[in-house]
């Protein structure tokens, strides 16, 4: 459901930009808003964007089992994009796999589940993409070594995993089961993600929908299974969690990852009606089981491997029973993420710490100050404590494999990111966040973010409280990332410090009426 989007294309056809009659325009427009949706749905611009590239302007890299693919640009640019691409042609490498020149598209891109999607919403899509403003992007090679970059080759892939042919609605099922049903296995394409021993692109022989490993996260099992699946959560629960990346009740579950990318750009974005078709749907699937909880090593006794790095690193926010604070911080008790059959999610969250989101603090990441070791103690404790049960960890190499991949502005791996919300930015800039926040020690942490956070609330009215949370660790880490104060505490920790503050003075502010580091009125001093 997320960034294993690689569509193979070339340059095609500009729609031509002749005056038409109302009525036709009027059915353009509509058709284009349709489209529009659809590319929602289908999460397009997750893989066809760049980091700090223009969307749907392509060149994002998919690192596949075969080498790195980059995506193309699917703007109406004439040379470098869909340009000079008719419908039909398009329509041909949805529903086929074949490029506009005749040759085979790389799996990557899932058309083995786009097939499914009719040719009316093809054409909706291609006309919603083609009403973008043309951007010139020229594709960068993919680096493919021999002989999977022989694309001939992809002809016994196809001969053996390729079928086809559009969505069939079952004459037993509901509307609403059947609309699910074209989603999920449709324009959603779940199962390139949540299938469990994946052949890349087939859904029919890979475990379907029983959660699996991808780009070294793990995609949970959403079948109707009581225990790894989704048989204990009720329809609200599921849906507010794909609308939300949380589910209210007792579902602590939170969103990371790719899924968490999945939610903020297409699901949280398609109509209640939808997500409510598409758990209709999942309801009506096998129920698989992951794994047997009567075969995993006991971890829920004194003294458990993991239990002290628990106790010294997560228990003060999770709680020593593992509960967290409702509203505020997940519990890993009873958390079916936590107890997925892979730990490739919790290992990569430990390791790369969490963005505030839906009202839940930041998560520090915290893995970064523990050894391989430690990491892999942890995650089998708190997947197997309180009751929790999980397959636990036999390949410590995973945690290695993880850190390597793990690239995370809270662990220091990657830069530091760039605020999405323009007027939060411009927020931050009239606040003087820039500054502001620089050469800070800890204990300044408090005072400055109270002179702060007030001006930035007053100059964002709309902002909501993540936003501005995850905007000031974005300001602070601009601010302060190449202070050398900050070298011997190390910088995942200050970062993630600073995270946690700022949620804390945001949600309970530390009244402050004569703090270190303002002046009346709370304007902050010079340094």
């Amino acid at each position: 459901m997320h960034r294993l989007v690689a569509l193979g294309l070339g340059p095609g056809f500009l729609l031509c930009s002749a005056v038409f009659p109302a009525n036709a325009q009027d059915a353009n427009a509509e058709l284009i808003r349709r489209g529009e949706y659809l590319v929602t749905a289908g999460d397009c611009v997750a893989c066809h964007t760049a980091p700090g590239g223009k969307p749907f302007a392509g060149n994002y890299v998919l690192d596949t089992p075969i080498g790195k693919i980059r995506t193309p640009n699917l703007t109406p640019d004439r040379e470098t994009g869909l340009g000079n691409w008719s419908a039909n042609e398009f329509y041909r490498a949805f529903h086929d796999g074949i490029t506009k020149d005749g040759s085979y598209l790389y799996p990557a891109f899932p058309f083995a589940w786009y097939t499914k999607v009719t040719r009316e919403d093809s054409d909706a899509i291609f006309a919603y993409l083609q009403s973008l403003e043309a951007v010139r992007e020229v594709r960068k090679p993919s680096e493919i070594p021999f002989p999977f970059n022989i694309r001939t080759a992809l002809i016994t892939w196809r001969t053996a995993f390729f079928t086809a042919g559009e969505f069939k609605p079952d004459p037993e099922a509901s509307a609403e089961v059947n609309r699910g049903g074209y989603l999920v296995e449709g324009l959603g394409h779940c199962g390139m993600c949540h299938n469990a021993n994946k052949i890349v692109g087939n859904s029919g022989l890979a475990g379907k929908l029983g959660g699996g490993v991808i780009d070294g996260w793990y995609a949970p099992n959403i079948t109707p299974d009581d225990h790894t699946g989704i048989g204990a959560w009720t329809d609200e629960q599921v849906v507010t969690y794909l609308k939300t990346g949380t589910a209210p009740g007792d579902r602590p579950g939170v969103a990371a990852g790719p899924m968490r990318q999945t939610i903020q750009e297409s699901l949280s974005k398609m109509t209640d009606a939808d997500l409510k078709a598409m758990v209709a749907y999942l309801r009506t699937q096998k129920a698989k089981e992951s794994y047997k909880t009567k075969d995993l090593q006991a971890f829920n006794a004194a003294g458990a491997p993991g239990a002290g790095t628990y106790l010294s690193y997560c228990s003060s926010c999770h709680k020593p029973d593992g509960k967290g604070v409702e509203g505020a911080i997940p519990a890993l008790a009873g958390n079916t993420s936590v107890q997925a059959e892979g730990p490739e999610t919790v290992i990569r969250v430990i390791l790369g710490g969490l963005a505030a989101q839906n009202g839940y603090a930041p998560m520090p990441a915290i893995g970064v100050g523990m050894t391989d070791a430690e990491v892999a103690d942890v995650t089998d404790y708190i997947r197997n404590a309180w009751g929790n049960s999980a397959p636990v960890i036999t390949e410590r190499g995973v945690v290695a494999t993880a850190r390597e991949k793990t690239q995370t502005m809270l662990a220091g791996s990657a830069p530091c990111a760039e605020i999405a919300q323009p007027e939060l930015a411009r927020a931050l800039d009239a606040a003087g966040a820039a500054e502001a926040l620089k050469g800070l020690t800890p204990a300044d942490f408090i005072p400055r973010l109270d002179a702060l956070l007030p001006r930035i609330k007053a100059a964002a009215p709309g902002a909501k409280d993540d936003d501005i949370v995850n905007g000031v660790t974005t300001a602070f880490c601009k601010a302060g990332r190449d202070d050398p104060a900050y070298g011997k505490i190390g910088w995942h920790a200050v970062i993630g410090s600073f995270s946690s503050v700022a949620y804390s003075q945001i949600k309970n502010p530390e009244k402050q009426a004569s703090s270190p580091g303002t002046l009346p009125g709370g304007t902050i001093k010079p340094n």
